[in-house]
Formats: structure tokens, C-alpha cells, sequence
């Protein structure tokens, strides 16, 4: 049955006889790579130094060693959605700025900097008072901004624009070098809790949902924000949890990819364009969209909490997403160029809530993080941070680390990765050096908890929250000893959203209520 342009929909039991291999990943993976990934997963840390200065030749009179010229190999341009070697890259070259939750489709983008070195709070907004409002039908008050928060940065008509949503319910846009107001705010009927997109494409657009049922479609380029559509959570059906948008949405092509509490995952082609007076319009149609759970993983389950709240990473032309019941899948979305439907390409099981987004890196790994909630057998067997292999669908699990000891246990955050490394803050509180290569621990260090702020690394400098309303910046130069922290700033509050780092400046929001500039 096709979903083509249907509103309500029916979920169909997936099996895991129908999992395919995802060997586009595996073989954008393996061409023209050279990379240092031990195929069976070992534990050898040794690593031989090269002295650059050394001369090959020895003793007077010795011959000297030419060496021969590198061959070079052109690799043809990608010509799928995303470009797998994009990995650490901006989100294209049409849009200046940190477009997106993690900066970019595969969720690991961090920023540009330099990193202040000693900080100041330029300005602070508002500049009194706080973004504070009950939520929709409970009347207890919250401020700030959560988990994940992490604001649009980009360059726009000469200036650096920034736009966020809040607890107090709206989404803002304001200058980056003042912090006033560009536009009025735009209210929304409930909290915003998670992270907006901004188009990649150049498109005057702004992507964000809500707790209120709706994940919109705002233009940036009247006197103010303007809805131009919205696609609620009831859009589809049958629905398994609630009409939350957490995730942040990602653009590729003329589509745009999210996941929703309603469990599903939805592609909406959006026919982007300008009308006669030159103002940006949209023509969305709801073309696909899949249930984020299968009949396997409820049978597994002793709920049906199932919701998506992760923002979709995509690489190559697989989608990427998790939901709260730990179901992990990949979608080819490779058929919408065409008109076809998505198909389930990958399928694993954490065996608890996974709410913290999925990472891919440059050769297609991915990284996970899940909480430990349930308490089931299979979270104990395969641990809180994983490393999956998707060109192994069949055993995808390359290494992992069990946080189920701690307590509180599990991962909220989104993993970093820094060069042979992977970052990762836990919920006790704890914040991981892993090797990426072996998932052996580095370092460790512990800052006030729960650690939920996911870890932003630029220049050499990674920038971490605690929830005592400190942040800190400590130096992962030299990846295999314990960062030195290079310093500490109290802005107040518990830090749950993710900084944005850009031109040498810091952009975050605490749950104090406030939103803070740091140069």
C-alpha cells in the first residue's frame, strides 16, 4: 500500500526478514578512504610517532631516498542527498552559520570560532525578567531554554541573526551583536523545548516545532514572523504517545525529513519558491511517512511509549532515527527523488528510551546514546554508548559502554566527536573520553548533574554545561590525557541546551530564563 499524499495512515508491521543491507553507506564508506579502523573492533591502543623532521638517509655520503610521487585519485561528485563525507562540515556553502541542532545533517557540526578565552557576558535577554509560561493544561511555570535549545546562528542581509524557541512559548530572532529583537516574537500555544532549522538552501525559512501539536513553516523576510504551514502530530495515524515536535527537522533536496512524539517519521516535499512581490512561499505536501516502531519491538516492551524526540541524522541517502522504546532504523529516502516511498534499510535494538540523536561519521559510523529507564535484560547486554556498524545489519554493534552502574544511569546528550575521539556526558553527571576506534575510556571528569547539554567542540576547545549553571571550557588538544579546564563561567541556571559557537562568540540559554551572549 503507498502513503503518497494520504492523511491518515496505517501502520504496518515491520519484520526483521525485511531489513536489507545499507551498502550505500558501506560503500561510500570504503571509497577512497584510507582510515584507521580496525576491522575486528580491538583493544591496541599503541601508536608508532613519525618524526617529519627525520632525514631517511643515514650516515655522510648515504644516498637519499626520493619518494615516489602520490597518486591521486578524483572521486566522482556525490550525487545522493548528503554526502557522507561531509561529516564535521557546515551545512552546505548557500547559508553561512550553525544551521540546524549539531550544525549539520549528520549531527556533527559544532561552530566556528575562535572560542573566547576569557569570557564575558556581552548581553543578556531580555534584560530582565525571564522566558517563563505555564505549559499547555498544567499550570506549573517554566523558564528558559531546554533540552536541546540549541539556537540557529547564520548570516543574513549583513548581519548575524540568531533564532531559538523557549519556555515562554515563542520563538525569537534577534541580533547577534546587540541582542534586540530583528522581528517580533511569534507565538506559539505551548513550550518550545527543542531546536529550530534554518533552510539550508538560501530560502528565507525557518523550520521549528512545538509542544503544541504543530511543526511549522515560518518566513523570515516580512515586518514579522509568518506561518506559512504547519503539519500537525494528527496528521497521521494511529499514533502511540503524544503531539510533541522536539526534533529538529532537516532539509535535503526540496524535502523536509522529521521525526515527531507521535512516533513517526515524515518526509514533506515542500515546492519552496518566490511569488510575484518576491516573497518566499511553500507549497507543502506530506508525501510519506512510516511508524518509528515495529510489531517486534512492542512484543519486546512492557509499554507502548514509543515517541521520536531525536532529530533525524541523514548520510548518504539513509535517514537515521531512534525512538523511546530504543529502536534505532535507517531509511533509504533514495525513492523520493523518484516518487517512490522510503524503505527500512537498518534496524537495531538499544533496549531502552533513546532520545539523544544519532551520529554519523565520515565512514558512516553511527553513534548512540541511550538512558537506562525500563531496566530491561537487553540494555544491560549492550550498554548506554554504542557504536553500530550499518554496512553489518546483522550485527551491527561495533563496541559499547555500559552506564547502567550509575545513578541516575543512562545518556541524554548527543555524542561529539573530536578527531579520534568520541565525547560523551552522561546523566550521573560524568562526561566520557571514548577512543572512537575501540570505545576504550580516556578520561573522565565529573561536573554537577544531570549533564544533558550536548558537547560542542571547536578549535581544539570542547564547551560543557553543568546543571549548577556553569559552563565550562576545557582543552582536548592532546585527545589522550584529561582535559585541563581552561575556564569557567556561571550564568545560572541548569545548562540543558546545547551552545552555538560562531565568530568568536558563545550563544546559549540556561534554564535561569535567560539567553546569553559570551564573547
Amino acid at each position: 500500500m503507498s502513503h503518497r499524499r494520504t492523511v491518515t495512515l496505517i501502520a504496518l508491521a515491520v519484520t526483521t526478514a525485511s531489513i536489507v543491507t545499507a551498502g550505500a553507506i558501506a560503500a561510500a564508506r570504503d571509497q577512497d578512504r584510507g582510515g584507521d579502523e580496525r576491522a575486528d573492533g580491538g583493544t591496541d591502543l599503541s601508536v608508532t610517532p613519525i618524526d617529519d623532521a627525520a632525514d631517511p638517509a643515514s650516515g655522510d655520503g648515504a644516498a637519499t631516498t626520493v619518494p615516489a610521487a602520490p597518486t591521486t585519485t578524483t572521486r566522482p561528485p556525490f550525487d545522493g542527498f548528503v554526502d557522507p563525507l561531509s561529516a564535521g562540515e557546515p551545512y552546505g556553502d548557500t547559508v553561512e552559520g550553525v544551521l540546524t541542532f549539531r550544525g549539520n545533517p549528520t549531527r556533527t557540526y559544532y561552530g566556528d570560532g575562535p572560542v573566547p578565552d576569557t569570557p564575558t557576558i556581552r548581553w543578556r535577554f531580555p534584560e530582565t525578567g525571564g522566558l517563563c509560561a505555564p505549559a499547555r493544561g498544567d499550570p506549573q511555570v517554566r523558564c528558559g531554554t531546554g533540552w536541546t535549545g540549541q539556537p540557529s546562528v547564520f548570516e543574513r542581509d549583513g548581519r548575524t541573526w540568531i533564532t531559538f524557541g523557549a519556555y515562554d512559548r515563542a520563538v525569537h530572532v534577534l541580533d547577534a551583536d546587540t541582542g534586540e529583537r530583528i522581528k517580533p516574537d511569534f507565538v506559539t500555544g505551548d513550550h518550545i523545548k527543542g531546536s529550530g532549522t534554518i533552510d539550508p538552501d538560501g530560502y528565507p525559512l525557518l523550520y521549528i516545532g512545538s509542544r503544541d501539536d504543530n511543526l511549522r513553516v515560518l518566513a523570515l523576510d516580512r515586518d514579522e514572523l509568518v506561518e506559512l504551514w504547519r503539519l500537525p502530530a494528527s496528521a497521521v495515524s494511529p499514533t502511540l504517545w503524544n503531539d510533541d515536535w522536539d526534533g529538529a527537522p532537516l532539509v535535503v533536496g526540496d524535502f523536509l525529513i522529521a521525526g515527531g512524539e507521535n512516533s513517526w517519521i515524515h518526509a514533506v516535499r515542500l515546492n519552496r519558491a518566490y511569488d510575484a512581490d518576491g516573497r518566499v512561499s511553500v507549497d507543502p505536501e506530506l508525501v510519506w511517512a512510516a511508524p518509528g516502531w515495529d510489531d517486534e519491538l512492542l512484543a519486546a516492551l512492557p509499554d507502548r511509549t514509543v515517541s521520536i524526540e531525536t532529530s533525524v541524522a541523514i548520510s548518504g541517502d539513509v535517514a537515521y532515527v531512534a525512538n523511546s522504546g530504543g529502536l534505532v532504523t535507517g531509511w533509504d529516502l533514495a525513492p523520493l527523488r523518484s516518487g517512490g516511498d522510503p524503505t527500512r534499510v537498518f534496524r537495531f535494538w538499544t533496549g531502552d528510551d533513546t532520545d539523544a540523536s544519532v551520529v554519523v561519521d565520515e565512514d558512516g559510523y553511527l553513534y548512540v546514546g541511550s538512558e537506562f529507564e525500563r531496566g530491561l535484560a537487553r540494555a544491560r547486554e549492550v550498554g548506554q554508548i554504542m557504536k553500530l556498524d550499518p554496512g553489518r545489519p546483522d550485527d551491527p554493534l561495533v563496541w559499547s559502554v555500559d552506564d547502567a552502574a550509575t545513578n541516575p544511569a543512562g545518556i541524554w546528550a548527543t555524542p561529539a566527536i573530536h578527531r579520534d575521539l568520541v565525547i560523551v556526558p552522561t546523566n550521573g553527571g560524568r562526561v566520557l573520553g571514548l577512543d572512537r576506534e575501540t570505545g576504550a575510556q580516556r578520561w573522565s571528569f565529573t561536573l554537577p548533574g544531570p549533564t544533558w547539554q550536548s558537547p560542542v567542540v571547536v578549535d581544539d576547545v570542547l564547551l560543557q554545561g553543568d546543571c549548577a549553571g556553569t559552563l565550562h571550557a576545557y582543552d582536548v588538544s592532546d585527545t589522550t590525557i584529561r582535559p585541563p579546564e581552561l575556564w569557567a563561567l556561571e550564568l545560572g541556571g541548569c545548562i540543558e541546551s546545547t551552545p552555538t559557537v560562531w565568530d568568536g562568540r558563545i550563544y546559549v540559554g540556561t534554564r535561569i530564563g535567560a539567553f546569553f551572549a559570551i564573547e
